[in-house]
């Protein structure tokens, strides 16, 4: 733990002279402010730092902006992007007339998930682990308007271009569902790779590893080690910011954008997840899969709520073009060991406790990470609560399941839309804890709506006039 007298000796000795303060938005976007070094004092980390939120997505109105930025001293780096030598900071939100914490604030929602734990008796910690894949293109082009819509996404590693003439094309193309994982020279991205590893471990996040993903075009993933619920959120949101950054300096974007390639894999954020009491995993024991029964209830209650989860775990209209067979998309909603078409996968852990863990392989990567870990923790604790029973396991190949089988597989929501709907009909085990508000809850579904469902539904889409032009 650091202490806030630790950060300001910091800044003294190093002559810092900017610091940046980073929060996230609804939606799950950073948003900073600079201020000079002077305007942060011990107050700061306590009472905050104050700025306008009204223009801030679904936040303030014009008439009650004011809010503040309470700066968390265990989440200081000296950012490698900036000229000047910036310090930068995460924070949370208050409200500065009252001293409350903003309940729309998802690093707030999220200890009040952790503080939930605590008082149901459960447990005391919840450990996350998320693997977030993404894509590094070379070229990104996109528009929409009254009589054009289209976008353009271009990679040098994109199986599209072995016809190309690039002067010359060397061939090393990865092959539709095969980038996982050559060598080099058809892994054109390692150095970068390797790169924006070394720069997170610079910014405090525990790395592990770094490998090609299954498409091509250029997707990857990076790894780190499991934290508890918010660092990990801190992680996952300095794991984008890095990775966009370096990307920068390459001359290459990267996008976490669940499908922005056709007929190739899109990109999910599996997440693993693990309840601690008292320094002791409660997930190991002598059940399925060596888990526990308090892991197979908390299974329960993820897979009962799964439905109404996906609308904060998967929140864009693009999430649900990669929920779909064939991609080694989750769409069944059931648990399995070894099967990785089943929405929950026990990982292998050995004979190690510690190491018995869950992963709900549903996720993506444009979640807020704060809402999306305080929503899985919340279905799996009402799960644990109710004794939910997760039925038997999945451990068939489900492409050679009969259609009577099929059947009785649940599936996840076919859209945004459908997600919501459930949601709004399923989120008491959100909001009964005293984790979500209700207030929460109608902001959220009804900026969906509004900024993402119904404006996709007013704009043609090019394949519409490959299909409808001629009638």
């Amino acid at each position: 733990m650091t202490t806030p007298q630790e950060v300001l000796k910091q800044i003294r000795d190093k002559n810092i002279q900017m610091i940046d303060l980073k929060f996230i938005d609804m939606p799950g976007i950073w948003q900073h402010l600079t201020v000079f070094h002077n305007q942060i004092d011990e107050s700061s980390f306590t009472d905050g730092v104050p700025f306008d939120g009204s223009s801030i997505r679904g936040w303030k109105a014009i008439n009650e902006s004011d809010m503040a930025m309470v700066l968390d001293p265990n989440t200081a780096w000296i950012d490698p992007f900036m000229q000047e030598p910036t310090l930068s900071i995460i924070c949370s939100i208050k409200e500065p007339r009252t001293g409350e914490w903003y309940n729309r604030c998802p690093r707030v929602i999220a200890q009040k998930a952790i503080d939930y734990l605590v008082s149901t008796g459960v447990g005391d910690t919840a450990f996350f682990g998320p693997e977030a894949e993404f894509f590094i293109f070379d070229d990104v082009r996109f528009d929409q308007n009254s009589h054009e819509g289209y976008y353009h996404v271009d990679s040098v590693e994109g199986r599209w271009n072995s016809g190309k003439a690039e002067g010359p094309n060397l061939g090393y193309k990865p092959r539709y569902k095969e980038g996982y994982f050559p060598v080099s020279p058809t892994d054109t991205l390692q150095d970068m790779r390797t790169e924006m590893l070394l720069t997170m471990a610079n910014c405090g996040v525990p790395i592990e590893k770094h490998h090609h993903e299954v498409a091509t075009g250029g997707q990857c993933e990076l790894g780190f080690r499991f934290g508890k619920l918010i660092e990990a959120a801190d992680w996952l949101m300095t794991y984008k910011y890095v990775i966009k950054n370096v990307g920068k300096k390459y001359g290459k974007s990267v996008t976490f954008m669940p499908k922005p390639v056709f007929q190739d894999n899109g990109s999910g954020m599996h997440t693993h997840q693990s309840i601690w009491k008292d320094g002791q995993p409660l997930f190991a024991g002598d059940k399925y899969a060596g888990l526990s029964e308090t892991a197979l209830y908390y299974i329960g209650g993820i897979l009962k709520h799964a439905p109404a989860l996906l609308a904060i775990t998967n929140p864009t209209t693009n999430s649900y073009k990669r929920l779909v067979p064939g991609y080694e998309a989750p769409v069944n909603l059931a648990y399995s060991q070894g099967n990785r078409s089943a929405s929950i996968r026990i990982p292998l852990s050995g004979t190690n406790p510690k190491a018995k863990r869950l992963e709900f392989r549903c996720p993506d990567a444009t979640s807020n990470p704060y809402l999306a870990f305080a929503a899985m923790l919340c279905a799996g604790l009402d799960g644990i609560k109710n004794k939910i029973d997760p039925g038997e396991p999945l451990d068939k190949n489900i492409y050679e399941l009969s259609p009577e089988e099929l059947a009785k597989v649940p599936s996840t929501p076919g859209s945004l839309e459908l997600a919501l709907e459930a949601l709004e009909n399923d989120h008491a085990f959100l909001t009964e804890p005293g984790v979500f508000t209700e207030d929460f809850i109608e902001t959220w579904i009804s900026y969906k709506l509004d900024n993402e469902v119904n404006p996709m539904r007013l704009r043609p889409h090019p394949y519409e006039f490959s299909l409808y032009y001629d009638c």
